[in-house]
């Protein structure tokens, strides 16, 4: 059994180890966009142990059961040399029970991973999957996304390629047709090196600013606050009489019925009469209620609402960064509609070919 100090020693190789073999990976010339892709998602994968061998050195180094205090007291007091004597026996013992046990020391681990960086043959051939439309991370696939969407009642019909152009133009488009799933999980086929929680902050910020502001485009404080209210209180201390009321018109009477929970029907008249007859008056038990109801409801309604337009910057933050992809599909998508069956999926044929060999 390895004791703590032999773990945090080993961790700390372990540590060494990944860096240099993140650097080669990093350094090593990767000649076509496949070779690229899988590269970074080799790196990713050294990241992501270096990261948790870290933590396991951290907890060491904490040592919050003490139990690495109590091995360097042990190691350091007057009764070294028994101490050495009794780990050594421990260690014979454990090798006669295990004999035949094969220990695989990291260096050889690791000479086996810089072998596979420098022979690309070595190395596992694909590490991500993409669909055929996708082309290995070439192009964007939102053909599912565009079914969804055009059978979305109410939307504007559009054909693929202008969709391709629009879907992140969320002035234009009904809410319920927002996804930012996709371009999540594209993004880190394509790029695992990439922080989508780094690019979700940034655009937190930026949306903060002009939410703060009213400046963002389909979400003023007018459109947002008119759309998370559909009931407005009316002060009547104003108004001496019902006939005052009916000139604020039927639907400003009938926000204010529906604000307190009232009946909202009927004639001008009508509508005046009811909301005036509550001037001057305490308002009952059951109308708290229905105030407090229609209070705690436009609070959700305007948190939604909120979360909606923010998701909308994550996904325009995004597809911002995949333009070069965005760019690419539409040329392919094109392309495809210009030409037969048979030519495009002799083309096909050849985008899995250029994935693999393709000299950037």
């Amino acid at each position: 059994m390895e004791t703590i100090l032999e773990i945090q020693r080993r961790l700390h190789e372990e540590r060494d180890r990944l860096i240099d073999s993140m650097t080669k990976e990093y350094l090593h010339e990767r000649k076509s966009h496949k070779e690229k892709i899988n590269g970074d998602h080799r790196v990713r994968r050294l990241v992501d142990r270096h990261h948790e061998v870290t933590k396991k050195l951290r907890l060491i180094y904490e040592d919050d059961d003490k139990s690495r205090k109590s091995e360097l007291r042990a190691i350091a007091g007057p009764n070294e040399f028994a101490e050495f004597y009794s780990r050594l026996k421990s260690l014979k013992d454990a090798h006669r029970r295990n004999p035949d046990e094969i220990a695989i020391p990291l260096s050889l681990e690791f000479q086996k991973m810089n072998e596979a960086i420098e022979n690309i043959e070595l190395a596992e051939k694909d590490l991500v999957e993409f669909t055929d439309e996708e082309g290995y991370g070439r192009f964007l696939d939102l053909h599912t996304l565009y079914d969804k969407y055009i059978n979305i009642k109410g939307v504007k019909r559009m054909d693929y390629l202008a969709f391709l152009s629009n879907f992140d133009r969320f002035a234009d488009i009904p809410m319920s047709s927002k996804k930012l799933e996709y371009l999540i999980a594209f993004l880190a086929r394509t790029r695992p090196l990439l922080s989508v929680d780094e690019e979700f902050e940034k655009a937190d910020a930026d949306f903060d600013k002009k939410w703060e502001e009213g400046t963002i485009p389909g979400w003023s404080r007018d459109q947002h606050s008119a759309l998370a209210h559909s009931g407005a209180y009316l002060d009547l201390s104003s108004f001496e009489t019902a006939i005052d009321l009916e000139a604020l018109g039927l639907d400003r009477l009938k926000s204010a019925l529906v604000a307190l929970g009232l009946k909202c029907g009927g004639t001008l008249k009508e509508r005046a009469e009811r909301l005036f007859a509550t001037k001057g008056h305490k308002l009952s038990e059951m109308e708290k209620t229905a105030l407090a109801k229609r209070h705690d409801t436009d609070q959700k309604e305007q948190f939604k609402l909120h979360q909606t337009a923010r998701l909308e910057a994550y996904i325009q933050r995004l597809s911002s960064l995949l333009n070069d992809e965005r760019e690419a599909t539409k040329e392919n998508v094109e392309r495809k509609q210009a030409r037969g069956i048979g030519e495009n999926m002799e083309e096909e044929e050849d985008i899995n070919e250029i994935s693999d060999d393709d000299e950037d």
